[in-house]
């Protein structure tokens, strides 16, 4: 069964949680600390989304690039004289001509973007994934926090299984193996299967990466006929996508299975990534 939403869905999605975030941060204190990145204040935060994220988006939808380049794209740092309600004010701006170029970009079109996946429709669901999050982050810092739309989380769990752990670099081969993690989002009735194996490759600068442990996201379809999981994780949809994302402790997450597995799938998917 597929988690993947329609391009619409997604471009809703941004809508609502871009709203929530906003109106969550309206109300916070400014130097409030957030509990999911110890070194960002809600003031951090919220230049982080409109500032660097939202703004980042638009210029690849509205310019195209083959690439970013520092010629073309320079990362932006926060005004120091800028104010919370200045802030507030700019992320109106850039979330509304974010989603406007969105609505102007059909999904199918090229684009450009860190994946293989080289259309718009990338960052349709990258940016539904990525806003979601912040808005738990948001609400974390105010102490406010509302449901995640099981859904929206249900693909969020194959999204960063699959495209931030799992995603790999043209110059990388994955060399699957015989040890298989299968997440269950109980509420939402979707499993996504995780094959543990060994990547290598040779980096564009020429560093040589032998056998180091990696995962990959594989459909039922590939596996072998009578093949049981290794270990079983369950939990709702919103559980499981924020505990991956490190929002959320696995206080109501069950497993069962090889404990060894277990251990090494979680070294795999318990560590910071690059979110944007």
């Amino acid at each position: 069964m597929t988690t993947r939403l329609t391009p619409a869905a997604y471009l809703d999605h941004i809508r609502s949680e871009s709203a929530r975030f906003r109106a969550v941060l309206a109300d916070t204190d400014p130097t409030a600390p957030v509990p999911t990145a110890p070194e960002w204040t809600a003031t951090d935060l919220l230049w982080h989304v409109s500032g660097v994220v939202q703004h980042f988006w638009t210029f690849i939808l509205e310019t195209r690039p083959a690439k970013p380049t520092d010629e073309t794209y320079t990362e932006r740092e926060k005004p120091a004289d800028a104010t919370y309600d200045d802030l507030l004010a700019h992320f109106d701006e850039i979330n509304a001509r974010f989603i406007k170029t969105l609505e102007q970009t059909a999904p199918e079109e090229a684009a450009w973007s860190w994946s293989n996946d080289q259309t718009a429709g990338f960052t349709y669901r990258r940016q539904a994934h990525e806003i979601l999050i912040h808005r738990l982050d948001a609400e974390l810092t105010a102490g406010a926090v509302t449901p995640l739309d099981p859904a929206l989380a249900a693909d969020g769990i194959d999204e960063i299984l699959d495209i931030m752990y799992g995603g790999k670099p043209d110059w990388a081969t994955f060399a699957g193996g015989d040890h298989y993690v299968r997440v269950d989002a109980v509420d939402t009735d979707t499993q996504t299967w995780v094959q543990l194996g060994l990547i290598s490759g040779t980096r564009p600068n020429g560093d040589r990466l032998e056998d180091e442990p990696d995962l990959s996201v594989v459909s039922h379809e590939e596996i072998p006929a009578g093949t049981e999981p290794d270990v079983v994780v369950e939990g709702t949809a919103a559980d499981l996508d924020a505990w991956l994302w490190r929002r959320r402790d696995d206080a109501d997450i069950r497993v069962t299975g090889d404990k060894d597995i277990y251990d090494r799938f979680r070294a795999l998917t318990n560590q910071p990534i690059n979110d944007d």
